[in-house]
């Protein structure tokens, strides 16, 4: 008597899913969670190190793979590179609090830096210390945008240090 072990399964780990509802069907890939970010700034080229496998699924977490008259009539191939590369591209990547949080902080910094490299203190023709323009920025209750820019939003935030917080800018 012998004991079935299913020897064909492979556990998917370090995993991102990508959604997307395309003809009231929804279809997911599994990705590697940092290199989706990455694939979308054009800093990963290569397809193959961005998604864990080639498969479209309907439901990852099961491992449940979508039908192919599915993918046929929603994307009009059966082609699941193409179909994975869309799902990439249009869909949406879940992000945990930790990740967004960090992406938040890294944006805020940037946007300080950029400020503190326009920015000139008259008094003494130096350029205000990031640190500094950082605390006028939270004084200031300034909120973050995560669709714009860090560069249209240190604009605003000139702006606004010139009206609120009377900071001598030149």
């Amino acid at each position: 008597m012998s004991i079935f072990t299913p020897t064909n399964q492979i556990r998917l780990t370090n995993v991102a899913v990508v959604r997307m509802k395309k003809g009231g069907k929804r279809f997911e890939v599994a990705c590697y969670k940092n290199k989706v970010v990455a694939w979308r700034n054009n800093v990963e080229k290569d397809i193959d190190e961005v998604l864990q496998t080639h498969t479209v699924y309907t439901n990852v977490s099961k491992g449940q793979a979508a039908k192919k008259e599915d993918l046929i009539k929603c994307f009009g191939t059966d082609d699941a590179t193409k179909v994975c590369l869309e799902v990439l591209s249009k869909g949406e990547l879940q992000v945990s609090e930790k990740e967004r949080q960090t992406q938040l902080e890294a944006t805020f910094r940037d946007i300080a830096t950029l400020v503190a490299d326009r920015c000139v203190n008259p008094e003494t023709k130096r350029p205000y210390p990031v640190t500094l323009v950082e605390k006028a920025m939270r004084d200031a209750h300034f909120s973050l945008k995560p669709n714009k820019s860090a560069k249209q939003q240190s604009l605003e935030v000139i702006r606004m240090l010139k009206e609120v917080m009377h900071m001598a800018i030149v």
